[in-house]
């Protein structure tokens, strides 16, 4: 029986994901930590012909809309690859209060790690139709909105909002999605 009713489908279609942090720890905080993401997220568009169409980095979560081939496939690739490489970050600057409680809050099945940076999944949804598409955009621009951390969504750094005015963000993104 599957864990759970997101799944990826059709490769032709973008879906918009969350990544979370095992306990909601505020990994993403740190700023080397968030480039970990976005050096991530141009691999996959430069090298697995990834469309990123909309995120968000906040402390402990990302959200994202992407599209392209294999999608399943390189959304485990990247959350593989930002756990290893943040983790060895995290040991090399002596992060050792945020290692011990990533390694508290691992899952009990993960016995092959000694941490373990995201939760399990990433709660794929499928999008298809430009409504469904737009509101997604304005969940992911307004999260930090939400939380209160910014007056206008174009202000939060680590958002897609900007390339969305027609400014530079710090990610390109692919806004003509139709």
């Amino acid at each position: 029986m599957p864990r759970s009713r997101y799944r990826f489908g059709a490769d032709k279609y973008p879906y918009f994901m969350t990544n979370t942090v095992v306990a909601w720890l505020p990994v993403f905080c740190q700023p080397d930590f968030a480039k970990v993401v976005l050096d991530s997220w141009q691999f996959l568009q430069r090298e697995r012909e990834i469309d990123i169409l909309s995120f968000v980095i906040m402390e402990n979560h990302v959200h994202w809309i992407a599209v392209g081939p294999q999608l399943s496939k390189r959304v485990g690739e990247f959350k593989s690859f930002t756990a290893t490489t943040i983790l060895r970050q995290m040991e090399s600057k002596g992060y050792e209060t945020l290692l011990q409680e990533l390694q508290f809050f691992k899952a009990r099945h993960k016995v092959d790690q000694q941490h373990q940076l995201w939760q399990d999944g990433s709660h794929p949804q499928q999008i298809e139709t430009d409504e469904m598409m737009w509101q997604k955009i304005e969940y992911i621009h307004n999260n930090p909105l939400r939380r209160g951390y910014v007056d206008d969504p174009v202000h939060w750094r680590y958002s897609s909002a900007r390339v969305y005015a027609g400014q530079v963000g710090v990610l390109d993104v692919c806004t003509d999605w139709r």
